[in-house]
């Protein structure tokens, strides 16, 4: 037990800074992302400006990795692990330099990507055709269909796979990309993209808004290391 303080801080003063509920504040405390709080005769919790100082830095990890990591990380902390901290932001920095890295290939590709025939006039290629075409072999383009990058549809009579534009467009992407050395599960998370945004002449405008993404996810990492580091040194 403790008695009050005038620089003790309530929950809600906690929450009041981030536009978070009392309870809210409690809950983080409960679960371990927060250092317990003493508690005065009466049990009410007694927060410090170490406390205010956890919420922030657990807070910014949040937006910059997601509400499992950061938890991860605060309970790290206040293990001791302070390695495993570091190692949080190590493979979060990591992660966007490769995703920076893949983005500027593909901005790069785009010249060099040629979308097929209008769809109307296309012809569906067979798996010997568009290897013959990426000069790969059949066996690649079926790895990578396995990982999730391509998706023909099949013949109704034959079985056969029929590889249309869009399968086309998503191939030479992949042939790209493996080329720079890319992993297929990242190949397929950025052909996902490109799916998304439309084909490549709506691929552009999907960058400039990955670009963003980018910029902003390194934003917040700056900022969940700042207040990360300000938290370490009130411990």
């Amino acid at each position: 037990m403790v008695k009050p303080s005038p620089s003790d801080l309530r929950p809600s003063d906690l929450a009041r800074e981030h536009g978070l509920t009392a309870q809210a504040v409690r809950n983080y405390e409960r679960e371990g992302f927060l250092p317990p709080a003493e508690r005065t005769a009466s049990g009410y919790r007694v927060y410090t400006e170490v406390h205010a100082a956890a919420l922030r830095a657990f807070l910014a990890l949040v937006r910059a990795y997601g509400y499992a990591v950061a938890g991860e990380a605060m309970h790290a902390v206040h293990s001791g692990r302070i390695d495993e901290v570091l190692m949080v932001v190590d493979r979060g920095h990591e992660q966007l330099l490769r995703d920076r890295a893949t983005l500027d290939a593909v901005t790069a590709s785009m010249a060099r990507l040629t979308e097929p025939e209008a769809p109307e006039r296309f012809a569906p290629f067979t798996v010997g055709e568009l290897a013959y075409r990426l000069r790969v072999t059949a066996a690649t383009l079926r790895n990578w269909e396995r990982a999730g990058i391509l998706s023909p549809a099949r013949d109704r009579v034959t079985g056969y796979r029929r590889f249309e534009w869009d399968d086309v467009r998503d191939a030479e992407l992949a042939h790209l990309l493996r080329r720079g050395g890319y992993p297929l599960e990242h190949i397929a998370s950025v052909v996902r993209q490109v799916r998304t945004a439309g084909g490549t002449a709506a691929l552009a405008e999907s960058l400039e808004d990955w670009r963003g993404r980018l910029t902003r996810r390194g934003l917040a990492m700056l900022d969940a290391a700042a207040q990360l580091s300000a938290y370490l040194k009130l411990r």
